[in-house]
């Protein structure tokens, strides 16, 4: 008899719910993350060097906590993409397309992207820099946070074609999806204007972001319940049609 232990998901999860709670835990994490630093005074895109430096030198204790969330947060987004392209790659396969491969590429590179805006926000808590350094790193800050929009776009518009075409997702889920890409990719387009001065151009990315957040949240529904499956073999008839 075997003394080696196997570790083993239960089979009622599955691993499309596990992925539907992983969208779920990612968008309430990365809330959590922002209704701590915000409020606490996180600068803004395009914030005054001597905002920034106020902030990250008397304000290290609420960049370290928000930042204990992020690794988590990024292994549920990796886990969401995976299981929702668990669910879709058959129909897409059988049609010869890749939508969904699309959106999870767009996961991954926004948690790489961000990995390092989350880096430089921790160089700026803890090391002792002057004005100028303090200026160079929350610039660079600033175009990464920015251009993340690009990758987002990507997740978004990704698995919303997919869902849909499959007839995972609803018109109206797809719609969102396809109307966050936009803003964010819009703001990432005007990435220059963005983080040259804090104004009104910043609105297009945090609509784009809260649109984002109801989108996943949404999607991770979806995949948590039982008939989570394509409902049509071939291409939604509602897409032919528009």
């Amino acid at each position: 008899m075997s003394s080696k232990a196997k570790f083993t998901v239960p089979s009622s999860i599955g691993f499309h719910r596990l992925s539907g709670i992983a969208a779920i835990g990612f968008a309430t994490m990365i809330v959590v993350a922002n209704l701590i630093a915000v409020p606490a005074g996180l600068p803004q895109t395009g914030a005054d060097i001597g905002e920034v430096a106020a902030f990250f030198s008397t304000k290290s204790h609420i960049v370290g906590l928000t930042t204990a969330l992020t690794p988590a947060a990024w292994i549920l987004a990796t886990l969401f993409g995976a299981g929702a392209v668990a669910v879709l790659w058959q129909s897409e396969r059988d049609r010869g397309e890749a939508w969904s491969l699309l959106g999870f590429a767009g996961l991954v590179l926004q948690n790489a992207t961000f990995a390092a805006v989350i880096a430089i926000r921790l160089a700026l808590a803890s090391a002792a820099t002057d004005d100028a350094g303090a200026a160079g790193l929350w610039a660079l800050h600033d175009c990464l946070f920015t251009l993340n929009g690009t990758f987002l776009a990507l997740a978004l518009i990704g698995l919303s074609i997919a869902g849909r075409r499959a007839n995972l997702i609803r018109r109206w889920h797809g719609t969102l999806g396809l109307l966050s890409a936009a803003l964010l990719f819009t703001s990432a387009t005007l990435a220059p204007l963005v983080v040259d001065r804090a104004g009104p151009f910043g609105l297009l990315g945090l609509v784009g972001w809260l649109l984002w957040v109801a989108w996943i949240v949404a999607y991770g529904t979806i995949l948590i319940r039982p008939n989570h499956g394509p409902r049509s073999p071939g291409v939604d008839p509602q897409l032919a049609t528009g």
